[in-house]
C-alpha cells in the first residue's frame, strides 16, 4: 500500500518520517496528473502546493488550527490529506467540489472561490480566537496566485498589521517566479531571529538605551535603524510588509518540506502577525504543465496524463470565441475602443485583440472595482471601453457600476462570460444574479444573445452608446446553430408567431432553444404560443405590453435568479401598462446550486422543454378553472 493510501487525515501526515515526505510527494503529484486527467480541474496550481501543503498539515493541527485557501482551486492537495481521495466524479455532480468545501470536510472553512478574501477572512478568525481565549490556536491564510493584486486583500493586511499580539499566519503562495532566488543560510538565519520574542525584546531595550543617549540618541538610533532596514531588504524583498508591521519570513523554498516546516514552526512561535513567503513553481513535476506558457496548465479539460493532449477535442464554437473575433474586428474599425481583464485575458477571450492592439488592452490584476472605475475614466476621457469579466465576478464592482459608471452617464460595456448557470466550478461561480443586480442601475441596458449572429450584432450596438452603460452576456457553452427570427416587433425578435395565440413566451438569450421545443410541446397540445427574444432585456420593450394583451398569460424563461429579474421585470411592465395577465417566471430560485455539469443543473431547475410547457399548461388550466394538478415541476420550483 502506498504512503498516500494510508492518509486518513493530518495525524497520518505528522506521523510520517521525514525521509518519507519525498516520496510522498510524489505519490500525490502522480495521483493529481492521473485523476485530474479523467475529470479535469484545476491542475498546474495543485502541482505547485504539494510540498507546502504537507508541510502546512505537519506543522498545524486541522481544525483546531484554521487553515485558510485563498482561490480555492488550490486546494486538491489539502482534499487528499484531509481523507478525500476518490477524485473520480470531482467537479461532477454527487462527487468532490473543485474547490474547500464545508460539506465535505470539517477541515475546510471558506467555501467562496473568489480571490482575495482570504486575509479578511484570517482576520475575522483570528479576533474570534482572541476575544474567546482561544490563545492555543493559530489561523493560517494561505494567499497567492495573483490574489494580492485585490485590494480587499490589502485592505485586510493593513488591519491585521496593527495588532501586533494577534496569532495569525500568512503564507505567500508566490509562484509567479517574479521574485529573487531563496537566499539560502543567511536568509533562513536572519528569518529566525526577527521571529524570536528574544529578538524583539533585544530590539525594544537597545531602542530604549540609544535614544536615552544624549544628544546624539534619536540620530543615532535613526541611522542605525536605516541601515538595519537597508541590509535585511538588500537580502530579501521583504521590506513592503515589514513597513506595514508585519513579520517577514523568506524567501523559502516552497518545494523543500522541510524548509517549509521549520519557517512555519517559526511564526507559529512568534505571538503576533507573520508573512512567511514560499516560493513555488505551478505544474512542478509534469512537463506539459511546465511547456504550457500560457498559464501552466491552470486548468484543463479530460486529456492524455501522457502527453497532456485532450482526449476529446472541442468540435464547437465557443461564445467566449465569437466575442474575441469580433473584438478584433471592432478594433480595426474603432481605434477608440480599448479593452480591460481582470486576470483573465485568454478565459474571456481578449488574447487576439491584445495580440493586434496591445497598447489598447490593459489587465488590471483581480481588481474589478478598480477596472470598472478606470473603464469610466476611459471613457471619460474620450475612448469606448469594454471590460470582459466573469459575471460572478462582476458582483464586487456593482457599487462602481451604479456610482462611477452610471452616475455619470460613461459609456463603457461590460462583456460578462460565464453568465447564467456554468456548472463544474460550482456555486461560486455561477453567473445568475447579474440580470437581478443590474435591473436597479439607472440608464443601464442589458443584450441577451440567443446565437452567435445576435452577440457580433449586439456587441456593436453595444458599443455604439456613448452615454450610459451596456452590457452582453453570454454562458460557458458552445455555440448552436443561429436561431432565425420570422418577425420583428418593436426591437423584439418573434421566433414563432401562433395563428391562434394562448401564450407569450418570452425566450432570455440562450433559453431560445428550450423555449421553441417548448412552445412544439404545447402546440401539439392545441395551445398556441408565440416565442419572442426581447434581444435587449432591460429596459423592457415597451411594445412587449402590447404584445402580450392578445394573448392569455406570459412566460418568461430565464438562467438567472427568478428574484428581480427579467420575468420580474416583464410582470411590472405588464401591471405598468394596465396589462392583466399572469406571468410565469422561470428562472433559478434563490440557492446556491451545487456542482455540475450546466445541463445537468438547468434539468434539476425544471428548465427543460417537457417542464416548461408542463407549467404553462398547469398556469393555463387553473386560468380556466379546471382544478387541473399542479405538476411536480411547478410544486418544486414555482
Amino acid at each position: 500500500m502506498s504512503l498516500l493510501e494510508n492518509i486518513r487525515g493530518p495525524r497520518d501526515v505528522k506521523a510520517l518520517a521525514a525521509e518519507e515526505l519525498d516520496e510522498l510527494a510524489e505519490e500525490i503529484r502522480h495521483f493529481l496528473i492521473h485523476a485530474v486527467a479523467r475529470t479535469g480541474g484545476h491542475l498546474g496550481p495543485n502541482l505547485g502546493v504539494v510540498e507546502l501543503t504537507i508541510a502546512l498539515h505537519r506543522t498545524f493541527d486541522s481544525p483546531s488550527d484554521r487553515i485558510l485557501w485563498d482561490t480555492g482551486h488550490q486546494s486538491y492537495v489539502h482534499k487528499l490529506l484531509t481523507g478525500r481521495q476518490d477524485f473520480s466524479k470531482l467537479r461532477s455532480k454527487g462527487g468532490l467540489s473543485g474547490y474547500p468545501s464545508r460539506e465535505e470536510s470539517e477541515h475546510d472553512v471558506i467555501e467562496n472561490s473568489h480571490a482575495s478574501t482570504v486575509l479578511g477572512w484570517a482576520d475575522g478568525l483570528a479576533k474570534a480566537n482572541q476575544v474567546l481565549g482561544h490563545w492555543n490556536r493559530h489561523v493560517v491564510a494561505v494567499i497567492g496566485d495573483g490574489a494580492l493584486t485585490g485590494g480587499m486583500a490589502w485592505e485586510a493586511l493593513n488591519n491585521i498589521a496593527a495588532a501586533k499580539d494577534r496569532q495569525l499566519i500568512i503564507v505567500v503562495n508566490d509562484n509567479e517566479r517574479s521574485y529573487a532566488p531563496t537566499i539560502g543560510g543567511l536568509a533562513n538565519h536572519l528569518a529566525t531571529l526577527r521571529t524570536t520574542d528574544g529578538y524583539e525584546r533585544f530590539l525594544a531595550r537597545s531602542k530604549d538605551a540609544v535614544q536615552r543617549l544624549p544628544l546624539l540618541g534619536k540620530p543615532l538610533y535613526e541611522s542605525l535603524h536605516g541601515a538595519k532596514k537597508g541590509f535585511k531588504d538588500a537580502f530579501a524583498p521583504q521590506g513592503m510588509f515589514e513597513d506595514l508591521g508585519l513579520k517577514y519570513v523568506g524567501p523559502i523554498d516552497g518545494h523543500d518540506v522541510a524548509a517549509v516546516e521549520s519557517a512555519l514552526r517559526r511564526a507559529k512561535r512568534f505571538h503576533g502577525p507573520v508573512l512567511v513567503h514560499c516560493r513555488t513553481e505551478k505544474g512542478r513535476g509534469y512537463k506539459p504543465a511546465l511547456d504550457d506558457d500560457a498559464d501552466r496548465f491552470h486548468t484543463v479539460g479530460v486529456m492524455n496524463s501522457l502527453t497532456g493532449e485532450p482526449l476529446t477535442p472541442s468540435t464547437g464554437t465557443s461564445w467566449t470565441s465569437v466575442f474575441g473575433d469580433e473584438m478584433v474586428r471592432i478594433g480595426a474599425e474603432r481605434p477608440d475602443v480599448v479593452a480591460l481583464t481582470a486576470a483573465m485575458l485568454h478565459p474571456v477571450g481578449l488574447t487576439k485583440f491584445a495580440e493586434a492592439y496591445p497598447e489598447r488592452v490593459w489587465d488590471v490584476g483581480i481588481a474589478e472595482q478598480h477596472a470598472a472605475v478606470s473603464a469610466a475614466g476611459l471613457a471619460t476621457g474620450g475612448l469606448h471601453p469594454v471590460f470582459a469579466v466573469y459575471a460572478t465576478f462582476l458582483n464586487r464592482a456593482f457599487d462602481q457600476v451604479l456610482m462611477d459608471v452610471a452616475l455619470h452617464k460613461c459609456g463603457v460595456t461590460f462583456v460578462l462570460d460565464r453568465a447564467g448557470v456554468t456548472g463544474t466550478d460550482g456555486p461560486s461561480h455561477n453567473g445568475m444574479w447579474d440580470m437581478s443586480i443590474l435591473q436597479v442601475v439607472p440608464g443601464l441596458r442589458i443584450a441577451a444573445p440567443r446565437d452567435a449572429t445576435r452577440l457580433r450584432a449586439q456587441l456593436r450596438e453595444a458599443v455604439d452608446v456613448s452615454d450610459a452603460p451596456t452590457v452582453v452576456r453570454f454562458p460557458k457553452a458552445t455555440v448552436g446553430e443561429d436561431v432565425p427570427a420570422v418577425d420583428r416587433v418593436g426591437g423584439m425578435d418573434v421566433l414563432v408567431r401562433a395563428d391562434e395565440p394562448d401564450v407569450l413566451l418570452v425566450a432570455v438569450g440562450t433559453m431560445a432553444e428550450a423555449a421553441l421545443e417548448a412552445a412544439s410541446l404545447l402546440r401539439a397540445r392545441g395551445t398556441g404560443c408565440t416565442v419572442v427574444d426581447p434581444c435587449w432585456v432591460k429596459p423592457v420593450d415597451p411594445e412587449l405590453p402590447r404584445l402580450a394583451a392578445g394573448h392569455r398569460m406570459v412566460a418568461v424563461v430565464e438562467d438567472n435568479s427568478r428574484t428581480g429579474g427579467v420575468g420580474w421585470a416583464v410582470a411590472q411592465a405588464l401591471r405598468d401598462a394596465d396589462v392583466d395577465l399572469p406571468v410565469e417566471a422561470m428562472g433559478i430560485p434563490e440557492q446556491f446550486l451545487p456542482h455540475a455539469k450546466r445541463g445537468e443543473v438547468l434539468a434539476d431547475l425544471g428548465l427543460t422543454p417537457a417542464e416548461i410547457a408542463g407549467r404553462i399548461s398547469a398556469v393555463l388550466a387553473r386560468r380556466k378553472g379546471g382544478g387541473a394538478a399542479v405538476p411536480a415541476c411547478e410544486e418544486n420550483h414555482a
